[in-house]
């Protein structure tokens, strides 16, 4: 689970400063004021992982990639090709991540917590090439520093490094003298790391544990894909909904023998019969099941009965929202433990009172269980509704039994310019569930909104008073 997060000179943000992340993160905001480049960002760092070149530093994707950033250039703070691209995160561990000493096993570090940090840009000579200029890996117990393992470019034109290690001491493997080469991708040690050091096989669980984080990665973008009248399943289990939700289904058959529970002391359910309580519940359906046409084909058809009608009908007979939040809905519960979910705009075309439910449904899959064992699912989502968050800070007020949530298990942020500056703004939400630093116009002018109101309905009032009487000019 991600807890801390800071860029520099990453395409909008010249830097966030430092952001601190919780269980259930939203980020409110403007229309181009940054908040999509958070996930950008982690989804550009997941792609490069999975991007078969060893060699290529950060991947920023192409037609069949979730983001396209286009060039270094592209996505670097101002397109100032100068600029270095600066980074540092830091996230908890699901088991605890422990270092033996060598040759002697007496020193055995050992921590909960990981900070990756790094620094890249244009170097070398004409033409330059991109190239980190430094990485660091640091394990942390309870907010201290346990062990750091760095990777450090040498001045010079030429891509020479050395590592690091404190208060580990490396051991160098004698007769080794040539320099070490450059690191793979943006994150990984030098392969000629175990053959220069006799000490050195550690710094691989290093980077393990980050591609175990980046895995653990999946998105879910705003424009989800509409409802079909039949779905082909040929079996398997996909990763995640997809991108746009294209798996959705495929996802629901495969998860069929899952069985889920709300909390602590909460009866476990079918797969299917838990999501059909969630779109329920968000008073979107009364019914909902998965047919498959027939015992030879893996054709299925998904069948719904909305409130109010006596029929259950295909999926795209129902109104849009349906199809839009399905995916939603599947992803937060499909997805295996330990996963870090990024959600843009979850509530579109879902009316006022669902895009409050939202806030239920989500406090319900970070409070989530299977197998008896919690799932420890992060949710990141980007949002522009108000009537969520309203929902969210009622839900912190009563903390209840039902919809169990705190206020250390939030943290909210409001993105917008002050200026030409790209500001990330965190909002401070007590225990009552107030915001202490509510941005102005922070949903619009509501107040102004209803003063003009009030206003122009007194002025037609006075018109219809008075015969020949003429509200004057520029009354609102």
């Amino acid at each position: 689970m991600l807890t801390n997060l800071q860029l520099k000179n990453f395409k909008c943000w010249r830097d966030t400063k430092p952001v601190k992340m919780a269980p259930l993160t939203v980020l409110f905001g403007t229309n181009s004021s940054g908040k999509s480049s958070i996930e950008q960002f982690f989804l550009m760092l997941k792609q490069t992982m999975d991007s078969s070149d060893r060699k290529i530093v950060i991947y920023p994707g192409d037609a069949n990639t979730p983001v396209n950033l286009g060039s270094f250039e592209d996505l670097v703070f101002a397109r100032d090709s100068t600029n270095k691209l600066e980074f540092n995160f830091e996230w908890s561990l699901a088991q605890p991540l422990r270092v033996l000493g060598f040759p002697s096993l007496k020193h055995i570090w050992s921590g909960r917590h990981l900070r990756f940090s790094a620094e890249l840009g244009m170097m070398g000579k004409e033409p330059q090439k991109l190239a980190a200029s430094r990485f660091e890996y640091q394990l942390k117990q309870n907010g201290s520093d346990m062990m750091r393992v760095s990777i450090i470019r040498k001045a010079g034109d030429k891509a020479e490094y050395d590592l690091e290690a404190s208060p580990y001491v490396l051991t160098r493997t004698p007769g080794r003298a040539w320099p070490l080469g450059p690191p793979t991708k943006f994150y990984g040690f030098p392969d000629q790391i175990l053959a220069y050091y006799q000490n050195a096989e550690f710094v691989q669980d290093f980077r393990l544990q980050l591609e175990q984080l980046l895995r653990s990665i999946s998105y879910l973008g705003p424009l989800r894909s509409k409802g079909q009248r039949l779905y082909y399943w040929p079996g398997g289990e996909p990763e995640s909904v997809g991108y746009s939700g294209e798996n959705t289904i495929s996802a629901l058959l495969a998860a069929k023998n899952r069985k889920l529970n709300t909390g602590k002391k909460k009866r476990k359910k079918p797969f299917e019969q838990f999501i059909a309580e969630r779109l329920h519940q968000l008073e979107l359906i009364d019914d909902f099941e998965v047919r498959q046409i027939s015992e030879h084909r893996k054709e299925y058809e998904v069948k719904v009965k909305t409130p109010g009608s006596p029929l259950l009908v295909d999926l795209p007979d129902v109104g849009f929202g349906i199809s839009q939040v399905l995916p939603v809905v599947v992803q937060c519960f499909y997805a295996p433990a330990n996963s870090i979910l990024f959600i843009e705009q979850p509530e579109l075309h879902l009316h006022p009172k669902a895009q409050s439910d939202l806030a239920d449904l989500f406090i319900d899959v970070i409070s989530s269980q299977e197998d008896g064992r919690p799932r420890n699912i992060q949710l990141v989502i980007e949002t522009h509704s108000e009537h969520f968050l309203h929902r969210l800070q009622r839900r912190i007020a009563e903390n209840s039994q039902q919809h169990p949530i705190k206020s250390e298990q939030v943290a909210a942020y409001f993105a917008h310019t002050v200026g030409r500056e790209f500001q990330l703004e965190p909002l401070r939400i007590d225990l009552l569930g107030n915001i202490l630093n509510w941005p102005e116009n922070f949903f619009g002018d509501e107040m102004g909104d209803l003063t003009a109101m009030t206003q122009a309905a007194a002025a037609r009032e006075q018109a219809q008073a008075i015969p020949n009487f003429h509200p004057r000019a520029g009354t609102e």
